[in-house]
């Protein structure tokens, strides 16, 4: 457990409380509520009673997860997608409410219009840009949304303002190098990222990196240094950590650790907007402040995998499954290769360091610390990977914790990748803040 943050969070937390980018939470509110489980948002069911904005923003934050869960896995894509789907909600949600700068192109005015045609317009143009083969229900999420707004001008412009949002985000986002095709050769001997085993895949998204961010300037702005040396004694305490915790075999992990290393298989996006979830509909947020919660989480998340990947790509060090089998030719003395070695989960298509996962939990826990406060009150969090498991927190931080020991645990990631991935996606995110809070 770490004590330090990046000093850059200190001046970003006063900045974006001075700028009104913090989400004011409802007064009295202090119950935490249960936020709806990923594919449980309405589904078309013909008119119904008006719903309140707030809603509406909840319920797309849901249906996207549920359209990018059902895509093929690819997690920085998923949480690049993401991310634009919730700058577009609250750039429509925001030109209605006029509270905020827009984070995307300039949009006029609409006071006065639907803010749930305008946030159920944004996310549903959006989704069906990016996610064509799930237009059919993504269109009838759309008419059940509609369906309770009531008839008239404020609908028409609601449904405008959405329209101009997405396209405005879609027009901004097109030329980010996340569509760009980067060829790969891994490397060769000890320390060399190569496929990994059962299925051996190529790398992915070699290139994401590159990709331009939401917030931060570039990838390599929070670049670490290297990872541990083969011979150092960090590599060797690291090593022989995952060697007895997190093989699949292993005697010394405890059927708790087992099922946490499970319940963080889902990708950190489906897994922290569930937070916001519960807390905008708990807390009883306004819909600009709960759209820009989930824009801000998902920017600095979608950042985070950019700089994440950029430094997996930079250094292409070897996973443990194949540094245990092969440790032998890793010169270090302390060190013992296991042929037969397996992680309790399998390895993703990656270099190791520094850890995804990590990176964006770091992220994630600076940003919602700063929105919602370091005591926001029992969290709670469910995982699609353990059903009918509940996990619960009294703050961001104990859920990066627990993300880190979770990738150690799981055998796919050395403990120093899981930690430097905080440590960098807390600069991430003290970083996106920042900006966010420059853009008044």
């Amino acid at each position: 457990m770490r004590t330090r943050k990046p000093a850059l969070l200190a001046a970003t937390t006063c900045l974006v409380l001075a700028a009104g980018a913090t989400l004011a939470l409802a007064a009295g509110a202090t119950a935490v509520g249960t936020a709806p489980a990923v594919g449980t948002a309405p589904a078309a069911a013909g008119p119904r009673a008006a719903v309140s904005g707030t809603q509406v923003v909840v319920d797309w934050n849901v249906i996207a997860l549920r359209t990018t869960l059902a895509a093929p896995f690819n997690p920085p894509l998923e949480s690049r997608n993401v991310a634009l789907v919730q700058a577009a909600v609250f750039d429509a949600v925001d030109s209605v409410d006029q509270a905020y700068p827009a984070y995307g192109l300039p949009l006029r005015g609409h006071r006065g219009a639907s803010v749930a045609a305008a946030a159920a317009t944004a996310a549903h143009a959006a989704l069906t840009a990016l996610y064509p083969a799930q237009q059919p229900a993504l269109d009838a999420s759309y008419a059940d949304s509609l369906a309770g707004v009531p008839a008239g001008p404020a609908k028409d412009d609601g449904i405008a303002a959405g329209q101009e949002a997405a396209a405005g985000m879609l027009s901004l986002r097109s030329a980010d190098h996340s569509g760009d095709v980067v060829s790969y050769t891994p490397g060769s001997g000890p320390g060399a990222w190569i496929p990994t085993p059962p299925a051996f895949l190529p790398a992915l998204d070699p290139g994401w990196g590159r990709v331009t961010p939401y917030l931060i300037r570039s990838g390599s702005q929070f670049r670490p240094g290297p990872p541990p040396a083969l011979t150092s004694r960090t590599y060797a305490r690291d090593f022989n950590e995952l060697v007895s915790v997190g093989s699949a075999a292993s005697a010394a992990r405890t059927p708790g650790q087992t099922e946490t290393a499970r319940f963080w298989v889902p990708t950190g996006t489906q897994q922290w907007n569930q937070l916001v979830q519960q807390l905008a509909t708990a807390k009883r947020l306004p819909a600009d402040r709960t759209a820009r919660a989930f824009a801000l989480l998902n920017m600095a998340g979608s950042d985070a995998f950019v700089a994440s990947w950029d430094a997996k790509y930079r250094y292409t060090q070897w996973r443990p499954v194949t540094a245990i089998r092969s440790a032998d030719a890793d010169g270090n003395l302390v060190t013992t290769a296991d042929p037969a070695w397996t992680p309790l989960l399998p390895t993703p298509p990656f270099p190791d360091y520094i850890a995804g996962h990590t990176t964006f939990a770091g992220a994630a826990e600076v940003v919602l610390t700063a929105i919602f406060g370091p005591a926001p009150g029992t969290l709670t969090l469910t995982s699609a990977a353990v059903p009918g498991v509940v996990h619960s927190y009294a703050s961001f931080r104990q859920v990066a914790a627990e993300v880190v020991d979770a990738r150690v645990w799981a055998g796919i990631h050395w403990r120093t990748s899981a930690t430097a991935g905080r440590h960098v996606g807390d600069e991430v995110g003290s970083y996106a803040l920042f900006r966010a809070a420059q853009r008044r």
